[in-house]
Order: structure tokens, then C-alpha cells, then sequence
């Protein structure tokens, strides 16, 4: 039987425990996973079912949400978050990879968390939830796919000044971020032979050095020496004509030099089902690719969507793994 998915809780006074029991009340039956946390902060109308251990989350999940509980210092109050909170937040992200470490879960997807009040309560000393992840895995670097059923995209250079990008973007970073991508479409999406698309840095991909240099200096260079190591890859192309249907139906990936670059055509096509994949991380891990939104949360209105196909990308790469 395959093994259940976690679900760490994220942020309790954002849209996470909401957007949990939507998700589970829409795949119960044929996507089982489990959700680490506090019972008293999903919404009151929730069928739960508090299990010991993973294992016993698929018999339980066609009748109620099957939650592996964890003690938190306070409620959670809609929008307001509380420091006292950030440890079980943290915990429940421990959790979720000493399980799926242990075999005992297939991959983890985690709901977003709100980095303030982990500072402000726990000291939190990392970036984000990739970088904290990394470390609990003793991973090097890993790279940020965003991910739905039109497009994957990877950032080569992510939460940075676009000033800071010439400068941060390297041979060494580049190629780092092309061998992960491969290597994750191979192992964790199913893809015997990747084909990724390279965007060029600079408008047109330089137009031959007209409009910026680095395509010429080093990047269209990199990309012919990968390609000689076996590496499936057209670029460097101009980015403003990859990504319409044709362009898309030529790749598998579309690796790009910086972060709006990436995010801007996924989110423009499907905004509302686009994923938040970590690869080079020794497990899968996927997330909703949203916030806290804590001005919709406890309103009933959130939209599920994201969290349901980072779940359902969760088990077709546990599955292709």
C-alpha cells in the first residue's frame, strides 16, 4: 500500500488548517495523507480522527481527516498570529521529515508558514521553509521548481534584487541548478531523458551582444559543454517567446535566470494550481505555492486548489520515485 503523504501544518492563524480539511474532504478517497498539528485549530466542522502513527492514516481517511496531533501553547485566532505558537509550527515541520526519513511517510508537502512570528517566537534563523528543510536534511544546495501540469519553471537566482542577479548568477550556479533539475525530473517526475529550456538573461538573449553580454561571455559556452556531457538542452533562448504552447511542448522544464522570469508565465497560466517543489532534497517535498493570506483566513473562502495538486504532485512523484 502506498504510504501516506504529511502535512505539516504551517502558520494555525493563516488559511493552512482551513484549506487542510477542504483538501482532504476532496481527495479522501484516493490521495491519503495526514496533517501534523494542533486538532483544536482546524475548523470546527471537521470530521478528525487523531492516529498514533502514519500507518494507520488510509484506513481512517475516508471518514475523517487523520491527524497526528501535536501539543501547541495557544489557539489559533483567525489572522492574528501568535509567537507562543512558532515552536509547535517548527515541531510539526521536524516531524514531518523524521517521518518521511524513516520511511514511514511517502513524501512531505508543508502549508505555508508565517517567518515573523517563527522569529519572534522561536528565533527562527532560516530564510524559508526551503532553506530550514535543507538543513534538517544535511542537503547542499537545492532548487526551487514551481511546477502544474502547463509548465515547470526553475529560478536559478531567486529572492534577490534584480541588480544582484548579473552578479549572483554563475557558470558554477548555473550548472548546479541544470544538473538538480535534471536529476529531479529524472527521479522524482518519471523522465527518463529531460529536455530543459535555458532563457537567456537579457532581452532577446543578448541579440549577439546588443542587448548585454553575459550570453556571450560564458552562458551559450556552459550550455554547449553540458550538451557535449549528455545534457538535452536548447538555449540560451530569448524568454519572452518561450512559453507559449508550442515553445512549452518542446521541454519538459524551463530553467531561467531569475526569479519574476520563472514565476510570471506559471503564475499567468495557472495561478491558482501551481506547486512549490524543492529539488536536490533527499525526500519529496512539495507546497501550495501561496501565503498565509491572513486577511481571507477563517472566512471559509479560501481556495484550496494549490494545496490539492501539491498533494496530488506528491503522490505521482512518490510513485515515480
Amino acid at each position: 500500500m502506498t504510504l501516506p503523504i504529511a502535512l505539516s501544518c504551517g502558520e494555525p492563524s493563516g488559511i493552512g488548517p482551513e484549506i487542510a480539511a477542504r483538501a482532504w474532504d476532496r481527495l479522501r478517497q484516493d490521495c491519503p495523507f495526514f496533517w501534523i498539528g494542533d486538532p483544536r485549530h482546524l475548523p470546527e466542522a471537521t470530521p478528525v480522527k487523531l492516529i498514533a502513527a502514519p500507518c494507520e492514516a488510509a484506513a481512517v481517511s475516508a471518514t475523517a481527516l487523520p491527524v497526528l496531533p501535536l501539543d501547541f501553547e495557544a489557539e489559533a485566532a483567525p489572522g492574528r498570529p501568535d509567537p507562543r505558537n512558532a515552536a509547535g509550527v517548527i515541531r510539526s515541520i521536524e516531524r514531518a521529515v523524521e517521518l518521511v526519513r524513516a520511511g514511514e511517510a511517502s513524501a512531505i508537502c508543508t502549508a505555508p508558514i508565517h517567518k515573523k512570528a517563527l522569529i519572534d517566537g522561536a528565533g527562527f534563523q532560516y530564510p524559508g521553509h526551503t532553506e530550514f528543510l535543507a538543513a534538517l536534511a544535511g542537503a547542499g544546495r537545492v532548487v526551487m521548481m514551481l511546477a502544474s501540469q502547463q509548465l515547470r519553471v526553475v529560478p536559478a537566482t531567486i529572492h534577490i534584487a534584480l541588480a544582484q542577479v548579473p552578479h549572483q548568477l554563475s557558470p558554477a550556479v548555473l550548472r548546479e541548478t541544470l544538473t538538480i533539475t535534471r536529476s529531479g525530473l529524472i527521479r522524482q517526475f518519471g523522465i527518463a531523458a529531460p529536455r530543459i529550456a535555458v532563457a537567456g538573461l537579457n532581452p532577446h538573449a543578448g541579440e549577439g551582444g546588443a542587448m548585454g553580454q553575459e550570453e556571450l561571455d560564458w552562458i551559450a559556452d556552459l550550455l554547449d559543454t553540458m550538451r557535449g556531457e549528455g545534457f538535452d538542452i536548447t538555449g540560451p533562448l530569448p524568454a519572452d517567446t518561450m512559453f507559449h504552447a508550442a515553445a512549452r511542448a518542446r521541454y519538459d522544464a524551463a530553467v531561467c535566470m531569475y526569479h519574476d522570469q520563472a514565476l510570471i508565465p506559471i503564475k499567468t497560466l495557472d495561478f491558482d494550481k501551481g506547486v512549490n517543489v524543492t529539488l536536490g532534497l533527499p525526500f519529496i517535498r512539495t507546497s501550495p505555492d501561496h501565503g498565509t493570506a491572513f486577511d481571507i483566513a477563517g472566512q471559509g473562502i479560501a481556495n484550496p486548489s494549490s494545496l490539492i495538486e501539491a498533494l496530488r504532485m506528491a503522490q505521482s512523484m512518490a510513485a515515480s520515485s
